[in-house]
């Protein structure tokens, strides 16, 4: 008879969960202790793949980032779930106890993984993963005149008429007059005169 293990599928998880936070942040501080401050104009400035950053930093995204970002957050979420199943799935004890437990396991892991894919198609389909779309989305419009009425009234003369351009019928921008210094304003005379009467003094 085998040794019964003291720790379970979930707890060899948590220990490699553990063991992975210890480390990372072990190298960030023991970076944090032994590399060299110093900070320059160009260490300090944004990272754009390379490029010199132009113009200010808030500016306004596509927001194809977003949707795409959430897409990836979405799925990656999700694809979470298939580690626990996993290490039930690969417990032989359970299935060798109950083989009907493996089949239903199995069949449920196809359900999420059709939803998902499903769920990939849709977004797929409808464009959002798509950077630049190519074909460009015409309106249409519910109406019950067809399109020949709208041809044969373009085509009729006098509904407009496009004429040949040309230099010698081109438009003629006028131009404003140049614009001269003000001449310096004379300075008005008062419209009286004052009077003023001189102080008497006693002598």
């Amino acid at each position: 008879m085998g040794e019964v293990s003291q720790i379970s599928e979930f707890g060899k998880i948590l220990i490699f969960l553990i063991t992975g936070f210890i480390l990372v942040g072990g190298t960030l501080f023991i970076n944090r202790l032994l590399a060299p401050h110093n900070p320059t104009p160009e260490k300090l400035i944004s990272y754009e793949c390379g490029e010199e950053p132009e113009g200010n930093s808030w500016i306004q995204f596509n927001p194809k980032f977003y949707v795409i970002a959430l897409v990836f957050l979405l799925f990656d979420v999700e694809m979470v779930f298939i580690f626990p199943w996993a290490t039930v799935f690969g417990n032989h004890e359970i299935i060798k106890n109950n083989p009907g437990w493996g089949w239903f396991s199995l069949a449920e892991m196809f359900v999420f993984m059709g939803i998902l894919i499903l769920g990939l198609v849709y977004v797929w389909v409808k464009g959002d993963l798509d950077w630049i779309k190519a074909k460009p989305l015409v309106p249409t419009v519910d109406t019950k005149i067809p399109p020949s009425v709208y041809q044969k009234l373009n085509l009729e003369q006098g509904a407009y008429k496009i004429t040949p351009f040309s230099m010698a019928t081109a438009p003629v921008k006028e131009t404003a007059p140049p614009v001269t210094a003000p001449e310096p304003a004379t300075p008005r005379k008062p419209m009286f005169k004052p009077s003023f009467k001189k102080p008497e003094t006693n002598e």
